[in-house]
């Protein structure tokens, strides 16, 4: 995607010299900075402090951490050491375990001296994969954005929730990728962004769609319920963490009542995500592991101060009791249908299964 009008992947790999450059994402919407990862302890606090964040890109952040990691040390104790610590980061995210343990089904059966080349390999190829399935995600969500274009006239309103933009991969992402092809086509298309507290990831979907020129409002989280009731949303579209082998959502908290809201308004609600955030091994949205992050999170809120730099303030006491679960889960009944690369399908086991057979064979 775009910025300044510039192509832009929100990851840059120099295999040559063993390391990556990526986007410190806690420093957007105010400033566009990148940040060199060269140790495996740097690419795990990426990932932990979220300085990359969104599902896909943790995975090739992760695959390519293990690829730096293996440049000091590959053999089999540093290998799975590395693997542990990265799987360590973040729970609720499958990309990150999925794309680890492809990594490693790699390099196991290689000898150490041939395993560093190969994780750089393999990196890059995870990392490609993502784009041209995110890109196919897209062409997927346009059909859908088409038939509801010409069932509620030109202009096109879309809710987003949380930030599943091309920031959160390497490059289109996953919900805002048909809207990026909606809006390439010429469809008029105007996205309501929801703030997403208390990380304010809307905030990043902002600054990409700005960068790359598609129409836009920002709203507080809790404006979503009045937009929808007073007709303003032809549709509901977001990323996810991990999806269940029945249907079932985990994405960022606040998903599951914008899938109540769209529901109670007859409005559609999809999930646009690539086969690795899909966990056939996970029968339902009960057995997701939910993350709790850190209060403080919720406690400060974090912007530019008066003369333009970057501050924290407390909008609680430091000791007032919070409770900040970073996901929650949308049972699959409220999901209209789930997007992926190989097409769109309903949100089941048995609409899953439909787009990937091989899956139930293990």
């Amino acid at each position: 995607m775009n910025i300044d009008g510039i192509p832009t992947r929100t990851l840059r790999a120099h295999p040559e010299r063993r390391v990556i450059d990526i986007i410190d994402q806690t420093r957007l919407p105010h400033a566009l900075h990148w940040v060199r990862v060269s140790t495996l302890d740097e690419a795990a606090h990426a990932i932990r402090a979220m300085q990359v964040r969104g599902a896909p890109l943790i995975g090739v952040t992760a695959a390519y951490g293990l690829a730096i990691a293996l440049a000091t040390d590959a053999s089999n104790v540093h290998l799975q050491a590395a693997a542990a610590l990265l799987r360590s980061t973040r729970p609720t995210a499958v990309n990150l375990h999925w794309a680890l343990a492809r990594m490693e089904s790699v390099l196991d059966p290689l000898p150490a001296e041939q395993r560093c080349a190969a994780a750089w390999l393999e990196a890059a190829a995870i990392a490609e994969e993502d784009v041209a399935q995110n890109a196919a995600i897209g062409q997927h969500g346009l059909s859908l954005f088409r038939q509801i274009s010409h069932r509620h006239g030109p202009a096109l309103n879309i809710m987003t929730h949380c930030n599943a933009g091309w920031l959160a991969t390497v490059d289109w992402g996953t919900a805002l990728s048909p809207v990026y092809a909606a809006h390439d086509a010429g469809l008029s298309v105007h996205v309501w962004v929801s703030e997403t507290r208390p990380r304010n990831q809307g905030l990043l979907t902002a600054w990409e769609l700005a960068q790359h020129g598609v129409p836009h409002t920002v709203i507080a989280d809790n404006a979503a319920g009045i937009l929808m009731r007073e007709g303003k949303v032809d549709a509901v579209i977001v990323g996810a963490d991990r999806i269940a082998a029945n249907g079932d959502v985990a994405n960022k908290v606040g998903t599951y009542l914008k899938a109540l809201a769209g529901g109670d308004n007859g409005i559609p609600f999809y999930v646009a995500a690539p086969r690795s955030t899909l966990d056939f091994a996970c029968p339902d949205g009960e057995n997701i592991p939910i993350e709790e992050r850190d209060g403080d999170e919720f406690r400060l809120v974090h912007g530019l101060d008066a003369r333009g730099v970057p501050s924290a303030l407390h909008q609680l006491p430091a000791k007032e009791a919070v409770t900040n679960p970073a996901f929650d889960v949308t049972p699959a009944r409220l999901v209209t249908a789930i997007i992926t690369e190989r097409g769109v399908c309903p949100a089941s086991s048995e609409g899953l299964l439909g787009l990937y057979p091989e899956a139930a064979h293990g």
